[in-house]
Parts: structure tokens; C-alpha cells; sequence
């Protein structure tokens, strides 16, 4: 329904009241500003009061205003350029404690992402990479530093792994050719989505391998593409992708699949901790001596 609302909206303008009509005709054409104004806000901006702008939420089929609002920044949030978002960012933000406010933000984030991810769904994640033969890694450009991450500590765990360079298209299929059906691709995208990120889950998908998708919400364009799909709050608030909850949830992901094979990992790191000290990996202060 989101990616069509703006069409509904401009559809119902006969039928709706004058000041219904003032606020339809807002939402077409400053939905990028909207989608951040409470009712009252909008109310204000297009000169009715609060309650008209909630009896127009129903109006259009939504369960009060804040399911319109949470509606309008889903349908915007794949369509902004990087440098409408800088205007929305000074609008929503401005320039003041601005440190108080994006952390605020992330911290509702996560609180919010604990609430979306059932046991279950995190618990069959856990057994996907456990069963899995290989396993695929793959995060494009914003997301690149969260398959990294995911990469960095699964590499300790298991031998046949490997995170798919996302550089070109065709070197992302040519390095995922010989998925098949034992194996396991962990997409992970977040608005705005990465086609490539896709196309490589509908490949994977029909070649019969199973995929773990890691995004925002189940109406991302890659869940259709996926066996088990993880979702993590990422509204953007700014130019820049807030990825905090998705890093939170890839950290549980990464603890619990450590636990499953509690045997394996600690081995592996017995074996890493003489290499690290063999080859001084790590700073470490002599015995008895601190550091400034």
C-alpha cells in the first residue's frame, strides 16, 4: 500500500472534506517534510486543526495519524536522493544537541528492533548458518561495513566461508556461481536498497540455496528472496543511515551462533590467542608495567 499511497491520496480528493483536501494536496506534493510533522505540525503548515488532520488518516484507511506518518517515511525513505535528506535532516534535527538527539533516536532504534525480531524467527536464523556447507556473505556500499563486521568474527568460526566482493554485478554472481542447495546467502541491505543485493538473493533463491536476509522490514524488496529474513530499525534521520540496531542485531546473531558451536569457537580462539601473541598481533603492557 505504501509505494501506492500518494496515488490513493490524490484518487480520494473528491471525496474528501475542504480541509481534508488542503492536507491531501500538502502530502502529494511535500511528503518528504510531512512524513516528520506531527498532526499538529501539519495541521499548522496547511492552516486546520489537529483533530481534522487524525480524521483524515481514517479517512484514507489508517489506524490514527501515526500509521500514516510511519507509512509516509517508509514510501520516502527508498526515494530521497542523498541531498534531499540533507534538507529533511535540518528541518527534523536543526543544528542544536544534535549528539543527544541521533543517539536518542538510536536507542529507540534498538528498543524497537528487540520488539520486531521474534525468538523463533532469530532461533531458525541461528540453525540456517549452523546446517549450513558454505556460507555468503554480502553487503553493499552503507551495508559493506556491516558484512564486514559479520564477516570478521564468522571467519573464526568457520572454514567454509566467504564475503562477496560487491565491486561490479558480474563479479558479484561470478563469486557466488557455485551456490547450490546446502549452502547459505546472508544479504543484507538497507534503504536505499542495493539491486545487486537483490538479484543475488532471487539467484540464490533458485538455485536452491537457502538465504538469510538482514534488512529494515518485511516488506523490503528482498524478503519474497528469502527463507529467513532478520529486521532491524534503520529509519533515516539524516543524509547518513543509522545502522546502529542492525550492528546490535548481527552482535546477538554472532554470539548465539558462537554459543551453538561453543566447542569450535573456543578452540579456534585457544589457537588464535598463540598466534596473536607469536606474531605481537596485539599491544600488550610487560608485566607489572601500565600504560600512560
Amino acid at each position: 500500500m505504501s509505494q501506492d499511497l500518494l496515488a490513493k491520496i490524490a484518487s480520494m480528493n473528491g471525496k474528501l472534506s475542504k480541509g481534508q483536501r488542503l492536507i491531501a494536496n500538502y502530502i502529494v506534493h511535500h511528503y518528504e517534510r510531512a512524513a516528520f510533522m506531527t498532526a499538529q505540525k501539519l495541521g499548522t503548515a496547511v492552516g486546520v486543526s489537529e483533530s481534522t488532520v487524525v480524521r483524515f488518516a481514517y479517512e484514507i484507511g489508517y489506524d490514527g495519524y501515526p500509521r500514516l506518518q510511519r507509512a509516509l517515511q517508509e514510501l520516502i525513505r527508498n526515494r530521497l536522493t542523498s541531498a534531499q535528506r540533507m534538507e529533511v535532516t535540518g528541518e527534523q534535527i536543526g543544528e542544536e544537541d544534535v549528539l543527544q538527539k541521533i543517539l536518542s533516536l538510536d536507542i529507540e532504534r534498538i528498543r524497537s528492533t528487540v520488539q520486531q525480531v521474534s525468538p523463533e524467527a532469530f532461533n531458525r536464523a541461528v540453525d540456517a548458518i549452523t546446517s549450513a556447507q558454505n556460507i555468503y556473505i554480502l553487503g553493499i556500499r552503507s551495508a559493506s561495513a556491516l558484512a564486514n563486521f559479520l564477516y570478521f568474527y564468522f571467519n573464526h568460526i568457520f572454514k567454509d566461508l566467504r564475503l562477496v566482493s560487491s565491486s561490479s554485478s558480474s563479479e558479484v554472481f561470478e563469486q557466488i556461481y557455485h551456490i547450490g542447495p546446502r549452502d547459505l546467502l546472508i544479504p543484507i541491505t538497507f534503504p536505499r536498497y542495493s539491486q545487486r543485493s537483490i538479484r543475488a538473493a532471487q539467484y540464490a533463491k533458485s538455485a536452491g540455496a537457502a538465504v538469510l536476509g538482514i534488512t529494515d522490514t518485511e516488506h523490503s524488496p528482498i524478503a519474497p528472496y528469502c527463507d529467513h529474513l532478520l529486521c532491524a530499525r534503520s529509519d533515516m534521520v539524516s543524509f547518513v543511515d543509522s545502522l546502529v540496531a542492525p550492528l546490535s542485531l548481527i552482535n546477538a546473531l554472532i554470539v548465539a551462533v558462537g554459543m551453538r558451536k561453543k566447542a569450535e569457537t573456543v578452540g579456534a580462539y585457544r589457537e588464535l590467542e598463540d598466534i596473536w601473541t607469536e606474531y605481537h598481533v596485539y599491544e600488550s603492557a610487560s608485566e607489572g608495567e601500565a600504560f600512560p
